[in-house]
């Protein structure tokens, strides 16, 4: 059968439907001008799914880059894609940043591009023939994509516009039929950005925008994001004084003293779970020989992210004309130099391999709050979303693969009474098996992957296989929760891994009498502390729960006539194992108690001189609202057991 486009394929069947906007084929979307051979494999996708949308969005950002051009000529393009939430373009642009007017100005033309209804074309060339145009163009990034394309596939331009003033863009695709598709859109910001995300290329101008099918969707879309500027966490880390940040240590916050508290809150809460549940914590170095990382794999595969560092006694400098080169001592300091540790399972595997194990020993369940480094680039650092120092609850299972599906179950109910403590109700869980290039057999990975969905099975929760997502040694079962506003993170995962009991050489006696070799579970709940901490906070706008809440209780006195009553009120809950602060300054109660609620203490107490006659005190709930005068051995008799942490009893 010769090739013919998806469109023409699907039109042989019937009409076809005005809200097509592209096709999927097998796990690959794409549009109506591509050529294909076989109309049943073809899966028509309009414009309200998942798919479609990130068509549009594609679709968009070439929209958004053709106005880009005929407003500021001589600004050169680079890449487009489709976001989560939208869609972005990076622009070389010499003569000063976008501003906002600018972005007006952008949207504007976008409209009236669209407004013409202009078909997307697209074009199959040769390398010499895409390569002649963006030279005659001037697009230096679009020689350098062209360069790293494989040879053998396709190379496709993508054109739209009127003709003789067409856009062109080098790229694979897939694209609307038309730009009538592109009913609703609006550019949300501009942003540095270095070319490939390294530092040591040009810093780029990054604008986002998004796109929807329809007006009320993207309102809808912008309301959401208006409350998630109120909720950010870098917003609210300083407005609550949780966190810093400085360029003494670029990308490593500084948690503040409130900050601490909730950091150390999460931590103290996990060590609970995990003294009921049989975990030992260990605390291990955190620089290492790169043997360590050697062993590992991660030297190979992830010394770009490693700290490195070295001291006088590993090195001495070459003096100038001794024959070394610059480059000769580079590769010496990359093969000896130390590092810092980016994970810690290569140091539980040394743990487990310092003694002789036995079967009886098994399942081991080790624990580490260790910090982690990890040299992310400056161009996805974020916050405490993205950092370069964190720690994890990070714990590792060592188990007979006989133990794993009985280890996941205990781990799934862990995870979900920690989601449940903080709120997290909507929690969706998929299974994510083998990829294409992995290591190991066929007959391993059943074995891995049967344990963990049997695992699944035996806790009753519902999940989705995602073929081909899983880790190069094994496969892993990942938690995504969604937040107050629906968006979703992935927080918890369990991995199957045979592959570091293999290289560190871990062995056990079995009750046989023989040498086995153990599974190892890699598992967290939280995953990066500091991450789990931004989610929390835009999760629940800076109110955390009373039991992890910096301060829980703040006495606001009436005059300085009652600071002495005050006194005794906070010595009393402190007793009683609270946090409490005071506001005991001359200023108007009222402002007292707006400052409490911009502070988001979850209890208010107001005393006066009344109060320390009758040994009451006048509360308020951030959460229930005002609750009245009260004894404050009532007070506390309420907010005493909701400040405490909920872990149940085993």
């Amino acid at each position: 059968m010769s090739l013919s486009t998806a469109r023409a394929l699907l039109e042989k069947a019937g009409p076809l439907h005005a809200d097509v906007i592209a096709v999927k084929v097998g796990k690959a979307v794409i549009d109506l001008h591509t050529p294909i051979d076989d109309a049943s494999v073809l899966v028509p996708l309009t414009a309200s799914s998942q798919e479609g949308l990130e068509v549009i969005r594609h679709s968009t950002a070439h929209v958004m880059a053709d106005a880009v051009q005929r407003l500021f000529p001589g600004t050169k393009v680079t890449i487009g894609p489709s976001t989560e939430d939208g869609f972005y373009y990076d622009f070389d642009r010499k003569e000063g940043a976008f501003t906002e007017e600018d972005l007006a100005k952008i949207e504007d033309e976008m409209r009236a591009i669209i407004a013409k209804d202009s078909t997307f074309r697209r074009d199959e060339v040769s390398r010499d023939e895409a390569h002649a145009l963006f030279a005659k163009l001037g697009e230096s990034y679009k020689l350098e994509i062209l360069q790293r394309i494989p040879e053998g596939e396709r190379i496709s331009l993508y054109r739209h516009g009127e003709s003789g003033k067409e856009w062109v863009d080098l790229c694979a695709g897939p694209h609307v039929p038309s730009t009538k598709h592109l009913a609703a859109v609006k550019l949300t910001a501009v942003a540095g950005a270095y070319w490939r995300g390294d530092e040591r290329n040009p810093m780029l101008q990054r604008i986002y925008g998004t796109a929807f099918p329809s007006q009320q969707a993207l309102d809808e879309h912008l309301k959401a994001l208006e409350e998630a500027k109120a909720r950010d966490h870098r917003k609210l880390g300083k407005e609550l004084e949780l966190f810093h940040f400085d360029p003494v240590a670029p990308a490593m916050p500084f948690f503040l003293p409130k900050g601490a508290r909730v950091y150390n809150g999460l931590v103290e809460f996990v060590r609970k779970l995990y003294d009921r549940d049989g975990y030992e914590e260990v605390i291990t170095p955190q620089v290492f020989s790169p043997k360590l990382f050697e062993t590992s794999g991660h030297l190979a595969n992830y010394g770009d992210n490693l700290y490195r560092t070295w001291t006088s006694d590993q090195f001495e400098l070459p003096v100038h004309g001794d024959g070394h080169s610059a480059s000769t001592l580079q590769k010496e300091l990359e093969a000896n130099s130390f590092a810092l540790k980016p994970m810690n399972c290569p140091c539980h595997c040394v743990i487990f391999g310092s003694k002789r194990r036995s079967y009886r020993e098994l399942p081991w369940r080790v624990a580490d709050f260790g910090r982690l480094h990890r040299y992310e680039r400056g161009g996805v650092v974020h916050g405490l979303s993205r950092v370069r120092t964190f720690c994890q609850d990070d714990a590792h299972i060592f188990c007979a693969e006989s133990q794993v599906a009985e280890e996941i179950e205990k781990f799934i109910l862990m995870l979900r009474e920690v989601y449940d403590a903080f709120q997290f109700s909507d929690v969706n869980i998929k299974l994510a098996t083998r990829p294409e290039k992995r290591l190991g057999t066929d007959e391993e990975w059943d074995r891995s992957e049967g344990a963990l969905q049997e695992g699944l099975e035996r806790a009753g929760l519902p999940f989705e296989i995602t073929p081909g997502e899983g880790a190069f040694y094994g496969p892993k079962i990942e938690f995504h929760v969604k937040d107050a506003l629906k968006r979703s993170w992935q927080l918890g995962t369990i991995q199957f891994d045979p592959n570091l009991p293999q290289r560190f050489e871990l062995g056990f006696i079995g009750d046989d009498g023989k040498e086995h070799r153990p599974v190892m579970l890699h598992r967290a709940i939280l995953g990066s502390l500091e991450r789990f901490f931004s989610v929390l906070l835009e999760h629940c706008a800076g109110a955390f729960p009373t039991w992890l809440a910096p301060v829980q209780v703040r006495v606001l006195t009436v005059s300085e006539k009652s600071n002495a009553y005050a006194a005794q009120v906070m010595e009393a809950m402190q007793a009683r194992g609270l946090r409490v602060e005071a506001d005991l300054g001359p200023e108007k109660l009222g402002a007292k108690v707006r400052e409490g609620r911009m502070a988001r203490v979850p209890y208010l107490v107001v005393v006066g001189p009344k109060d320390a006659e009758a040994g009451t005190v006048s509360a308020r709930s951030r959460d229930a609202g005002e609750l009245g005068a009260m004894p404050l051995e009532a007070f506390l008799d309420r907010v005493v057991p909701e400040a405490a942490m909920p872990v149940k009893k085993k």
